[in-house]
């Protein structure tokens, strides 16, 4: 047994055993295996939350998600970046010979076989992905998407015993050090607040004994914030929207609006029509070039062209919610896309050739294609009206 990778605690009466461990490691599912059988616990508290739970225990899980809804409700980057976060660890884990979250199912089952109750233990999925959502800028949304594309290549060049080094305390807070200074808005909701959320979720876990089970590199901060008192809710609840993101979203297409006229005004109609020309093309193109990069249908590639323009002035629309709802309306996903999905996010092929994918992408990238082309043409106008 790796002694480095168990961590004793202990909470008012409670004896608690902590494991850290690889998600994508065939020795850490066997260490957990070993360590539960032993010591025969009350609980065994887990890195999983509900939706999580179901997702490894619920194989036909995706046949019940209303894609529509997700779109409507602006959820499609988060859904987005919740299947690329999962293509990476299916794709080290098909190099590997194992399971993505591995030790997560054998923790359950082994749980299950030993008579033990099984807590979840991780913040939903959801609340995290949001407030990271909601605490990023545009530069930074656009930096993780193209940071998590340009790290798919690396992929191919881990190892087995990569995955195990990086189970070592040193080398973690080296990669979380690395976060912390590219995104820190990420490492702060994805590793601090959840260490907080771990910490106090374990140690209140039913039972006289527990046995936790947990990413590595969340043992440091669970053990740094052990005997703190965390606010539940405060980790749960929403941030709300920027004063100055409410207020862009009217300003922007108010000042577009606004030097058109001026235009008109000033310099003639044929200024005026020149700026609403260069208004046109430059979001036209950019967001037609973003849906047919996702390789949408040919009408949602004109549907975006035509969209754009108007949308990027309207801040309760955009190109992206439109293109995305005709993708989806035109190319329905079938059954076997739903029953394929696990499989497909095991390659990017995957991602461009299934259909829940794709939408999603069809969204995420109009919408980028449309918020370049209003960066692009607002320049072109103000030379323009100058």
């Amino acid at each position: 047994m790796n002694k480095d990778n168990i961590h004793p605690l202990s909470y008012q009466d409670k004896e608690i055993i902590l494991i850290g461990t690889a998600h994508v490691s065939r020795e850490s599912a066997d260490l957990v295996k070993q360590v539960i059988e032993e010591e025969r616990p009350d609980t065994v508290s887990v890195e999983l939350c509900e939706s999580r739970y179901q997702s490894i225990t619920q194989k036909k899980r995706w046949q019940e998600r209303d894609l529509l809804k997700v779109i409507r409700e602006k959820k499609a980057f988060l859904l987005l970046l919740n299947l690329m976060l999962a293509h990476f660890q299916k794709k080290i884990g098909n190099k590997l010979g194992i399971k993505p979250g591995e030790e997560m199912i054998r923790a359950i089952e082994v749980a299950e076989s030993t008579g033990a109750e099984v807590h979840l233990a991780d913040r939903d999925i959801r609340v995290t992905l949001s407030r990271v959502w909601r605490l990023m800028g545009l530069w930074t949304k656009l930096k993780l998407l193209f940071q998590f594309i340009s790290s798919v290549g690396e992929l191919d060049t881990i190892q087995e015993e990569d995955i195990e080094k990086m189970k070592k305390e040193d080398v973690l807070n080296t990669l979380l050090s690395e976060i912390g200074e590219s995104l820190p808005e990420v490492r702060q909701v994805l590793i601090d607040e959840r260490d907080q959320y771990l910490a106090h979720k374990i140690r209140t876990s039913p039972g006289k004994k527990i046995v936790g089970v947990v990413g590595a590199g969340h043992v440091p901060g669970i053990q740094k914030y052990w005997n703190e008192t965390v606010d539940l809710g405060k980790l749960e609840e929403m941030p709300p929207k920027g004063k100055v993101t409410r207020l862009l979203k009217w300003i922007i297409p108010g000042f577009i609006i606004a030097i058109i006229i001026i235009g008109f005004y000033i310099s003639g109609a044929t200024a005026g029509t020149q700026m609403i020309k260069w208004w046109v093309i430059a979001n036209a193109v950019l967001a037609g070039l973003g849906a047919a990069l996702a390789l949408a249908h040919p009408l949602t590639v004109i549907a975006a062209i035509i969209a754009s323009p108007l949308t990027s002035l309207n801040p309760m629309i955009a190109a992206g919610w439109v293109a995305g709802l005709l993708e989806a309306f035109l190319r329905r996903p079938k059954v076997k896309d739903f029953e394929n999905l696990p499989e497909d996010i095991s390659s990017l092929k995957g991602f461009w050739k299934n259909k829940i994918t794709r939408i999603l992408m069809v969204v995420v990238f109009t919408n980028i294609g449309s918020s370049l082309g209003a960066f692009v043409a607002i320049p072109l106008m103000i030379k323009v009206l100058a």
